[in-house]
């Protein structure tokens, strides 16, 4: 047979696992041991090599089986290709954060950076001083395209929609709070609604389109509010409200966070405001990368380690 027109399909590969072992044992007895085969399956395994490479590959002399020219010029890259075929079948190798060099991108937006990087990034480089993050921002529909086609590690945020492929797992729940500059007229005495709205409010608005939970709230009770100022980012708004006379329904994290450094005041939101929860959510071509699985817990501890002691109790 011409070995360069063989059809792959019709080649026992087992035949492959038997030659490697003759060439190294050079003997039909020691390669049967080593296979667990009885000498006569092996004997027979060389007769079928024999005659699909068209060479004696083993010839008999007074120090046992030599192997020809040809078999010679087959060990390297068959025990090559073999090792390849034994790692695949192995699965991914362990991850040792200790000695891995490796960037994972993380899409989030910035009040997700704000409550997890600081503590997530000390963790991850004390653990795994090789491993690097790249954090990016974008759309979450931008994100679940990246994660699906492998640009993207973990998108992380308050996507609440399950999709088929995807995985998603809970972080940590965030409920709104009210700012104002601190000594602002308003925070004296009884945040009531009727003064909350008598207010210009600022919303921070990503998209840049209108309308948030805030506004869909107050639609319910037929109430509205005046957005006198609307910013695309949250880091933003806390170095404005700390300057003016406007008011921010904010994540409890980052203004109370926000309050210890500027002249804030927090307050309670004066209406039943539902929060909302941050997810960290993957595609399931990572789901069993040994890597990922570790970025993911490393992701989940930091964010347990913000939760508040009412979070807690509903686990």
């Amino acid at each position: 047979m011409d070995i360069r027109a063989m059809n792959l399909s019709s080649v026992d590969l087992n035949l492959l696992v038997a030659l490697e072992a003759l060439l190294s044992e050079r003997s039909v007895t020691l390669a049967a041991r080593r296979l667990g085969l009885s000498q006569p399956a092996v004997s027979h395994a060389l007769r079928r090599l024999r005659e699909l490479f068209g060479d004696p590959l083993l010839v008999r002399s007074s120090g046992g089986l030599q192997p020809t020219e040809r078999a010679l010029s087959l060990s390297a890259p068959l025990a090559h290709a073999l090792e390849a075929v034994r790692r695949t079948l192995e699965g991914p190798a362990a991850f040792d954060p200790a000695t891995a060099t490796r960037t994972f991108a993380v899409a989030t937006a910035d009040h997700g950076s704000f409550v997890l990087l600081p503590e997530l990034w000390a963790a991850l480089n004390a653990e795994a001083p090789g491993v690097d993050v790249a954090v990016r921002a974008g759309t979450v529909e931008q994100g679940m395209r990246e994660l699906l086609d492998g640009e993207l590690d973990l998108l992380v945020g308050p996507y609440q929609r399950e999709v088929a492929g995807y995985y998603r797992q809970r972080l940590l729940h965030e409920r709104f709070v009210c700012v104002l500059r601190r000594g602002h007229p308003a925070a004296r005495g009884e945040f009531t609604l009727d003064r909350w709205l008598s207010l210009p409010h600022l919303l921070v608005a990503p998209t840049g389109r209108p309308g948030s939970a805030v506004d869909a709230a107050l639609a319910a009770m037929g109430r509205t509010r005046r957005v006198g100022l609307s910013v695309p980012q949250f880091l933003l708004a806390p170095h404005v409200v700390a300057a003016s006379e406007l008011v921010w329904t904010a994540p409890e994290r980052m203004a109370r966070a926000y309050a210890a450094l500027l002249p804030l005041t927090v307050v309670p939101v004066p209406i039943a405001l539902e929060g909302f929860t941050v997810w960290q959510s993957w595609h399931e071509r990572r789901h069993r990368d040994p890597g990922h699985a570790w970025l993911r817990q490393r992701v989940r501890a930091v964010a347990a380690g913000t939760r508040r002691e009412d979070e807690r109790g509903d686990e």
